[in-house]
């Protein structure tokens, strides 16, 4: 693993996507602006900060785990191959929906903005989302670097509204909250707030429900989703 040399940014999402693989979520390196190396570790593809990486857990090939073989940048050289999606500040929390296996991408910003990234089945393969030349739909690396083909979240909200942290959530597929149903949910951490947005349009309504810390989401077999605070507590959300 390349050396994370920070204490924030670290990520920490293990999620199995709907082919069965495991996809793990690595910070930048941290330290703000991401610093590290002579163009950041977003956009570089040598190293494993700043991704969505992409495994079989079965040991092979003198390794651990296997790379996958459709993997966008295995064989490339100077590429890592474990390396799915690039271009991410701190992916602290992503999903896939259980409905159509698009994959969704909650990236904490730097000062100002907060994004959710939305991908359909398979479109995140190799996708740059952006970061450190963009943080969300705004320009912040340097002049002259370059995000290749960098695609632009389906929404973005500001610290100016109060918001800090950006909590990924789910594609709501629980029949028991039938006014949210394709819907995907999500807040901030420092808001609170429970919001949900249309996968197509990114339009956002905020839903009256309030989880102070609001750290993660999560769903069960069944669909249904929770909200958990670091204060402890942890909410099913129902209608």
């Amino acid at each position: 693993m390349t050396p994370d040399d920070e204490g924030n940014h670290n990520g920490g999402q293990l999620q199995f996507g709907p082919d069965k693989l495991l996809y793990i979520g690595t910070g930048d390196g941290g330290g703000g602006g991401d610093q590290h190396g002579a163009h950041g570790n977003g956009q570089n593809l040598g190293v494993l900060l700043g991704k969505i990486l992409r495994i079989d857990p079965k040991a092979g090939g003198g390794r651990p785990y296997t790379i996958p073989a459709d993997n966008p940048f295995r064989g490339k050289s100077g590429a890592k191959p474990e390396i799915y999606a690039y271009g991410l500040r701190n992916p602290w929390r992503f999903s896939f929906d259980r409905a159509n296996g698009a994959m969704t991408i909650g990236d904490v910003g730097q000062g100002e903005w907060e994004e959710i990234n939305y991908r359909a089945k398979g479109k995140a393969r190799g996708a740059n989302f952006g970061w450190r030349v963009f943080e969300g739909k705004a320009r912040y690396g340097p002049d002259g670097e370059t995000a290749p083909g960098a695609v632009k979240p389906l929404l973005v909200e500001s610290h100016s509204a109060g918001n800090c942290s950006i909590t990924g959530g789910y594609v709501v597929r629980d029949p028991g909250l039938k006014a949210w149903r394709g819907r995907y949910v999500f807040g901030d951490f420092c808001r609170g707030v429970i919001q949900t947005a249309n996968t197509k349009t990114g339009k956002v309504t905020d839903r009256k429900l309030k989880v102070e810390s609001l750290s993660s989401f999560g769903e069960d077999a069944r669909g249904r989703v929770y909200a958990a605070s670091l204060d402890g507590p942890v909410y099913r959300l129902v209608q």
